[in-house]
This record gives C-alpha cells, structure tokens and sequence, in this order.
C-alpha cells in the first residue's frame, strides 16, 4: 500500500471508531436516569449521611450532589456519559485498532502484541475495579477528619473529577508490572537486576503510590502499593522463568560462552555445488574426497 492508501484506511478506521464511541455516548447519556449515576453516585452515597450536607438518605433520591452553575447539571451528564461511552465501546475502537497495525506485523509479533494488550486490559479494569470498590472507604475516611459538626456539599464537578482521577491513578499503576516484564522479553532487563533491586522497587512502590493517590490517605495509599507490590513480584518470577528458557536455547545453539563482538564459530568452508557429481581434481574439495594413492582420473 502506498502512504496515502494508509492515511485513507487510517482516516477511515477513525471515523468508524468515532462512530462507535458516539453511538455508546448517547446509549450512556440515556442510561444515566436508568442506573448509571446511581453508580457513579454509589461511593459518596454509602457514607454516613451526618458528613453530607444534601440528603440524609443513601438512596439515590435521598443523596445528591451540588451543582453551582446552569450548565453543570448538562455538561456532567455529557461527561459522564462520554466516559462510560468509550469504556462499553472497547472492544469496537480497540479493534479497529488492531486491524490497522496486524497487517505490518510478524506472526510471532501478532501473538505477543494481542498478548500484551489483553494482559494490559485485564490489569487496568482490575485496578479500576479495586478504585472503586475503595471509593466508599476513602471518601469516609476523608471526610469524617473534618469533625462531627462539618457537613460536606461536594458538586458534581470536584466528585466526578475525583472519580476519575482515582480509577486512572490505579488502572496506570497496575501496568507498571507487564511494562516490566516487556522489558524482560525484549532483553532490556533481566531477572537478575530485577532480584536484586527488589527492595529498591518495593520502596518506590510505596513513594509512587503515596504521591500518585489523589486522597493521599495511608488507606488508599495502602491499597494501591500492597497490590502492586504482588504484582511486581509476579513479574520478577516470570522474569526468572524467561531468563531460564533464554539460557537454555543459548546453551544448545553454542553460542552462549561467546561475546558480543565474537564471531560464531561457523564452518565456513566452502561446498560443492553438486554434491552427487563425481569429484573434480582441480577443486581443492573434490581433489580431497579422492582416494589417496590412486592418481585422477
């Protein structure tokens, strides 16, 4: 293809992942009366209702959130729903996606590449999944320090902004394992450095999460390091078992004794081009597969 036939199918791949993704908007922006802001609502619902200055329930009627501006109420529904939209048509963009890079792709690189972003997703929906089971404990804990006689009237706008802040804060750090692991694959970084710099990335794990946690509460903090921390390991582990597969097909090629800039022992002596034709006195080969003490032919 020539570059201006990618730039078409490129163009055209966008517009059909946009379409996708405002088709699941609008399924979203109807939703949101439907269940979907009683679930983007869920969190600060469950706290207790003394620290809400709105509602005294934990019903989704009883609980609400402030809005300060004419505009706000329409433009968070659009936000929210345009999030959520692009979240349910995942599977649709990221397709269009992959069928626009796998035809420049080996087979072997196919495999890891569609390995890589299926781990990938796992691990960002897991850490967004654990973000938000922690909202509830997190908003509690913040908002009970400001006393029994201190009501909170959160707008829409700072409680949708903390939401997404902290499902992307973990969803991202949760990828830190496999972009460590990546490097291993590719023989960047080994199972040996890894070892031995596990203390060192336990302790950054910890001062990551301490400053990446929007709250930057020792319960989120916590929550987000203890995870990771199991995660890092993991990929120290799969580290050691690849470095040992490495090792091994090293060992039977021959070649692992030998440096960088080391040629490979290979025979380079050259062959006959016709192997079953009889043997040619003036090829130095030829003239040494005669029998010796007997003159040519």
């Amino acid at each position: 293809m020539t570059l201006v036939a990618h730039l078409r199918e490129l163009r055209n791949r966008i517009a059909v992942a946009l379409l996708f993704v405002l088709a699941a908007t609008a399924v979203c922006f109807w939703w949101y009366d439907h269940g979907l802001g009683t679930f983007i609502r869920a969190p600060y619902c469950g706290i207790p209702a003394d620290n809400r200055a709105l509602g005294t329930g934990t019903t989704s009627g009883d609980c609400k959130l402030l809005v300060t501006d004419v505009f706000g109420g329409a433009l968070i529904r659009l936000k929210i729903a345009f999030i959520a939209g692009i979240v349910v048509s995942a599977p649709f963009w990221l397709y269009q996606t992959w069928a626009f890079i796998t035809p420049g792709l080996k087979r072997n690189e196919k495999r890891y590449g569609a390995g890589f972003v299926a781990a990938a997703s796992t691990l960002f929906a897991l850490g967004a999944v654990l973000a938000y089971v922690s909202l509830r404990a997190g908003l509690t804990l913040l908002l009970g320090l400001a006393g029994d006689n201190v009501a909170v009237a959160l707008t829409a706008q700072d409680y949708l902004g903390f939401v997404i802040s902290i499902l992307l804060a973990f969803g991202v750090s949760f990828e830190l394992p496999l972009l460590a692991v990546a490097l291993n694959l590719v023989g960047i970084l080994s199972h040996a450095v890894l070892a031995k710099g596990r203390r060192w990335i336990y302790f950054l794990t910890v001062v990551f999460a301490a400053f990446i946690t929007p709250t930057q509460d020792p319960f989120t903090m916590c929550l987000m390091a203890i995870p990771m921390i199991v995660l890092f390991e993991l990929a120290i582990q799969i580290a050691r078992v690849v470095d040992k597969r490495r090792a091994r097909r090293e060992a039977l090629s021959g070649f692992a004794d030998l440096d960088d800039d080391e040629a490979s022992p290979l025979d380079a002596t050259p062959s006959r081009l016709h192997p079953d034709s009889d043997p040619d006195p003036a090829h130095p080969l030829d003239a040494a597969d005669l029998p010796r003490g007997r003159p040519a032919p």
